[in-house]
């Protein structure tokens, strides 16, 4: 199949070919996929990196395209060129994890589409590695819950794992009852060390330390890090959920 890439800043994934159904995941500007079939205005497609299917609006996308930086801020402002030559902001922003191409570099700043410039600072190559989840996951401190969300406009609990695993080009699926299969449990007797993800039905978290975790968590309607100890017996309390599994990012 050919792969093809989303110009869209970010793009909605959708259970079904309609915008009344639930939106399941989103697409961020130049992730790949692969079309399954077209219906009128509506694609039935599967994403590169993780092979998650559902529907997308056939519109902004094109073939493939040589493909060479990723963002590395949240978000990285999007500049344009006016007719005195000068760089000005526009009001719109590329999601971390985005992936560019290069028409040309000038000034400190690469164009990866026609008069649309990003700033090459907020750039990593493509191959580079970032080790810190912490590091990335961090990033999104604050940012708002949203079901299906994978940006700085909002996101989800399963996405923000992913979020780290896609930065690194490593596979990982897109929601937990997928994640908690692809990953050997650890025997744990509640010590909690950096780097433990705990799942519970329908729900993930990861430590950042032996005390501490951070997900985006809907009660709370943001990314947020909270006490291990606490977390769980609230997840209990409120939603009868226990921990079904622990393992190691």
């Amino acid at each position: 199949m050919t792969n093809y890439f989303s110009r869209a800043i970010t793009k909605n994934i959708y259970k079904s070919n309609s915008e009344k159904s639930e939106i399941t995941s989103q697409i961020l500007y130049g992730e790949n996929f692969r079309i399954i079939s077209k219906k009128k205005n509506w694609l039935k497609i599967k994403t590169s990196f993780d092979n998650y299917t559902g529907f997308i609006k056939n519109d902004y996308y094109l073939k493939k395209t040589n493909i060479a930086y990723k963002c590395f801020n949240l978000k990285s402002r999007i500049y344009r060129i006016n007719k005195s030559k000068k760089f000005i902001r526009t009001n719109l922003f590329l999601p971390f994890n985005s992936r560019v191409s290069v028409i040309k570099v000038q000034k400190g700043f690469i164009e990866f589409e026609k008069n649309r410039w990003i700033k090459k600072k907020h750039l990593k190559k493509l191959s580079h590695k970032e080790q810190s989840f912490i590091k990335i996951l961090k990033k999104f401190d604050g940012i708002k819950y949203l079901w299906g969300g994978k940006s700085f406009k909002g996101i989800d609990c399963s996405a923000l794992i992913q979020m780290y695993y896609l930065y690194n080009n490593k596979y990982f699926p897109r929601d937990t009852k997928d994640q908690i299969k692809i990953k050997k449990g650890i025997k744990n007797s509640m010590n909690f060390k950096k780097g433990n993800i705990i799942y519970w039905k329908g729900h993930v978290a990861i430590c950042i330390n032996s005390k501490k975790l951070i997900h985006a968590y809907g009660p709370m309607k943001r990314v947020i890090k909270m006490n291990i100890d606490y977390t769980i017996k609230r997840i209990f309390k409120t939603a009868k959920l226990k921990v079904k599994k622990i393992t190691n990012i």
